[in-house]
């Protein structure tokens, strides 16, 4: 049985339907009810990853474990994993891990804690994921506007649905132990090109309006905390040439190139209507 942690999540849902379609017994956790988007023989387990006892229902009798970075005990996580027969766990990180810890501590304590384990571990770090975007659905909307600062800066951004499909072949095949992935999407994209692509997927112009950055800081602040604000904003604006690296994990475990954003695009595109 494979544990999916974040399971109503861009990344987690995607994951709970290819492991259910793959054949897989899935164990689906969310703090929150899964309001009926579960597929068909997938169990759903109320849980709180910041509370790590509260997932031995979950986890008792499973096999592999899709982790999340949440809450503030990782090794008490793992190690109510391992207690309920947990031998392979693969942690959702964050590129920023890698290239800037010290902006990033809270998934460096997470892939600590992860190699220390005991367990089967692999370590997946995307980079900034296309569904970001979602941040512009009222303002698309309401102006067909979208803002942002860095207009001109170009990261490979990934498609959560990449992601999903590169933790469902790590959870079931074998051979990924001990690796960590850099999962980005084919080629650098800038804000003003995101904008652009969906517009051409709505089949009406949206307006990009270039943010200063300090007005995107003070609308990350809402709702990130100060450290990730800071890093985020410098990975953003002055990327590292790992930052801007476009990464072969994706096409080296899934056969295939990463999506491009305009593909992410032109699925949700309803969602901006």
């Amino acid at each position: 049985m494979i544990v999916v942690t974040g399971a109503t999540g861009n990344v987690g849902r995607s994951l709970v339907r290819a492991l259910a379609e793959a054949g897989e017994r899935v164990t689906a956790v969310s703090r929150r009810p899964a309001d009926g988007g579960l597929p068909e023989g997938v169990r759903h387990v109320p849980a709180d990853l910041a509370d790590p006892e509260s997932l031995r229902p979950a986890l008792d009798g499973a096999d592999a474990l899709f982790l999340l970075v949440a809450g503030e005990d990782p090794d008490g996580v793992l190690k109510v994993a391992a207690a309920g027969g947990v031998r392979r766990v693969v942690l959702l990180s964050s590129q920023g891990a890698g290239t800037r810890p010290e902006s990033y501590p809270h998934p460096r304590a997470f892939e600590d804690a992860v190699r220390r384990s005991g367990l089967e571990w692999t370590i997946l770090r995307p980079g900034g994921f296309a569904s970001n975007a979602f941040a512009w659905i009222e303002p698309i909307r309401a102006a067909r506007t979208a803002a942002a600062p860095f207009g001109d800066v170009g990261i490979p951004f990934v498609d959560p649905q990449d992601i999903a499909e590169v933790a469902a072949a790590v959870l079931r095949e074998e051979g990924h132990a001990g690796r960590t992935y850099e999962l980005t999407g084919p080629a650098p994209t800038t804000p003003r090109e995101r904008a652009r692509a969906i517009g051409a997927a709505l089949g009406t112009p949206v307006r990009f309006v270039e943010q200063s950055r300090e007005e995107a800081r003070e609308q990350m602040l809402r709702f990130m905390p100060e450290p990730v604000v800071e890093g985020t904003l410098s990975i953003l604006g002055e990327p590292s040439e790992a930052e801007r690296r476009v990464s072969p994990d994706v096409e080296r475990i899934l056969g295939r190139a990463p999506r491009p954003f305009a593909d992410w695009a032109a699925r949700n595109a309803a969602a901006f209507r």
